[in-house]
C-alpha cells in the first residue's frame, strides 16, 4: 500500500491503519455471528488507537483498549442525562491576595457525580461534554450558579473581587455566548464587573473573531483572564492589543521553580505587570513556591496551599479565616 497509485496521470501516495483482533479461535468455540460481530469490534477499537498513534502502522486489540472504549461509551451515555438528573455542582477555589493574603476572588470548578460511575474526574467527563456538544447548556449552568452564589455571597455580606468561571472555546466561539451571559447577568441581579471568564490561549489563537467576543465582553463590563499561560501558542505582539485584564501563570512552572523555571515565571510576572495586567499563579502547594512569588510581587496565588476547591458555604468560613472578618459582622 504504501507503493504510489496512478490515477489520471496524478500520483496518490496512501498510508494504512491496521487493527488486529487478538483473540485465539479454538476448536470448540462456536463461530457464530455475535462472535464475528466482536472480532470485527476489537479490530476496529485497535485501528481507532493506531490511527491515534498517527497512522501508517498497526496495533494489536488489547484488554485496556476495549475497557478504554467501554468507559467512554458509558461516561457518554451517563453524561446525556446528567443535567436533567442534577448530577452536576460547583466547587469553588479561594484566590488569595498575595501581599496581605487575604480571599480576594474565588475560581468555580465544575464537578460530576453519577450513581452508576461515581466521582468523575473533571479531565475525563469535560473533553466528552464538548465532544458530544453539551458543552453550552451545562457551561451556562456553571455560569448561573456561580454568579448566583457570588450574589448571595454578597447579600451575606462576603463581599469578594471576581468569581472566575472556564469558558470552554466552544462556549466562547458560540454566535450566542455574549448574549446568554447577558441574560444570566440579569437574571441573577450580578453586576458584571464581579465575573470573570478565563479562558485558554488556544480559545483566542483566531485573533479577529476572538477580539469582537473580547471587545463585547469588555463593553458588558466583565473581566477576562487567559488561563494556563505560557503553555499554549499566542503571540506576544497580539497580547498587548487584546482587552484583557489577567494572566494565569500556568500550574507546571510553579511545580518546577527550579533555575531555569524561575526565568519563566519571572518574565511572565514582569511582562503582564508591565502590561497592566493582574497576574495570578496557579498550582501553588508549597511554602517555597509561595515566598519566591511574594518576592517577585506576583498579584494572586491560587492553590492547596490555601485551601482544595470546597463548596459555597465553606467560602464564607474561609473569608472570614483569611480576611479577619468578625463572624457576627456577616449577615
Amino acid at each position: 500500500m504504501s507503493y504510489p497509485i496512478q490515477v489520471r496521470n496524478k500520483e496518490l501516495s496512501l498510508s494504512v491503519s491496521i487493527g488486529i483482533s487478538t483473540n485465539v479461535l479454538c476448536e470448540d468455540i462456536e463461530f457464530n455471528s455475535k462472535l464475528i460481530e466482536t472480532l470485527i469490534s476489537q479490530a476496529d477499537t485497535a485501528m481507532y488507537h493506531a490511527k491515534k498513534q498517527g497512522g501508517n502502522t498497526f496495533c494489536f486489540n488489547t484488554p485496556d483498549q476495549n475497557f478504554e472504549i467501554e468507559r467512554h461509551y458509558q461516561l457518554e451515555q451517563e453524561l446525556k442525562g446528567a443535567l436533567e438528573r442534577n448530577e452536576f455542582s460547583i466547587v469553588y477555589q479561594p484566590l488569595v491576595n498575595l501581599g496581605n493574603k487575604n480571599i480576594v476572588a474565588v475560581e468555580a470548578l465544575l464537578r460530576w457525580h453519577n450513581k452508576e460511575l461515581g466521582t468523575v474526574s473533571p479531565f475525563e467527563f469535560i473533553p466528552l461534554l464538548e465532544e458530544i456538544g453539551l458543552i453550552i447548556p451545562v457551561g451556562k449552568y456553571v455560569l448561573r450558579s456561580a454568579c448566583a452564589q457570588m450574589k448571595n455571597w454578597q447579600e451575606a455580606g462576603v463581599f469578594l473581587e471576581r468569581v472566575a468561571v472556564n469558558v470552554s472555546p466552544i462556549q466562547f466561539k458560540n454566535p450566542h455566548f455574549v448574549k446568554d451571559l447577558q441574560d444570566i447577568l440579569e437574571e441573577t441581579q450580578l453586576e458584571a464587573a464581579y465575573l470573570e471568564l478565563e479562558v485558554t490561549e488556544g480559545t483566542i489563537l483566531n485573533i479577529k473573531d476572538s477580539f469582537k467576543t473580547l471587545l463585547a465582553l469588555q463593553n458588558l463590563g466583565v473581566k477576562v483572564s487567559i488561563d494556563d499561560f505560557g503553555t499554549g501558542y499566542s503571540s506576544l505582539s497580539y497580547l498587548k492589543q487584546l482587552p484583557i485584564d489577567t494572566l494565569k501563570i500556568d500550574k507546571s512552572f510553579i511545580s518546577d521553580l527550579d533555575a531555569d523555571g524561575k526565568i519563566i515565571v519571572n518574565t511572565i510576572i514582569n511582562m503582564g505587570k508591565n502590561l497592566k495586567f493582574k497576574v495570578i499563579a496557579e498550582g501553588i502547594e508549597l511554602e517555597e513556591q509561595l515566598k519566591y512569588l511574594k518576592q517577585q510581587k506576583c498579584n494572586e496565588g491560587q492553590g492547596y496551599f490555601f485551601s482544595k476547591p470546597v463548596s459555597g458555604n465553606m467560602i464564607t468560613d474561609l473569608y472570614i479565616q483569611y480576611n479577619g472578618i468578625e463572624q457576627h459582622v456577616l449577615k
